[in-house]
């Protein structure tokens, strides 16, 4: 297969997968989504003679490096707004309370946004993104012992963030945490991970 074809496949079955995790970080601001994913795939073409066999974490790896770069071209333009007096605009997007903001899960979520960023995205690496720990060490452009350290030292940190909110008789943390960590064991176990 040339590499024009590998790239083609590549992009036929991962776009959307892709687009889900540019859309995920972007928390709400869905005109950008689209900008991202066709710089991903940008990047992606320029880079095709480079695509691995299993092509996903890599193009889950570029795309963290374009959300980087979004995010910074974000942060530029709110500041330049908020320097020309216009704060109501300069955040982009009105916060509205949705019906379902005190859904049962609302704790798990609030209690990850107290970590790190990278701690955070470690996480959805594997629970968003259903990666194993190989997969989420070629996004993070690390080893595999890293990763699995990376992801170890964030699931101990969201256990004990959960714990500090929950309190006695809360959620148990290990708990809420023990059904993703199992489901990723036992695909390791078979192979799939």
């Amino acid at each position: 297969m040339s590499d024009d074809e590998t790239f083609a496949a590549a992009y036929r079955e991962h776009y959307w997968a892709v687009s889900r995790y540019v859309a995920r970080r972007l928390d709400g601001r869905t005109s950008e989504v689209e900008e991202v994913v066709a710089e991903v795939f940008t990047v992606a073409w320029r880079r095709r003679s480079e695509l691995p066999r299993a092509p996903l974490p890599w193009l889950y790896g570029v795309a963290r490096n374009c959300l980087a770069n979004a995010v910074r071209g974000y942060g530029r333009r709110r500041r330049l707004v908020d320097r020309l007096g216009h704060h109501e605009t300069a955040h982009g997007r009105q916060i509205v309370d949705s019906p379902d903001a005190e859904s049962p899960g609302d704790w798990v979520h609030d209690a990850l946004a107290r970590l790190t960023p990278a701690d955070q995205e470690v996480l959805r690496l594997t629970a968003w993104e259903e990666l194993g720990v190989d997969e989420v060490a070629v996004v993070l452009g690390c080893g595999s012992r890293a990763a699995a350290m990376r992801l170890h030292r964030a699931r101990r940190r969201l256990r004990a963030e959960i714990d500090r909110m929950c309190g006695p008789g809360g959620p148990s943390a290990a708990e809420t945490l023990a059904a993703p960590a199992r489901r990723h064991d036992s695909t390791k176990e078979h192979g799939h991970g």
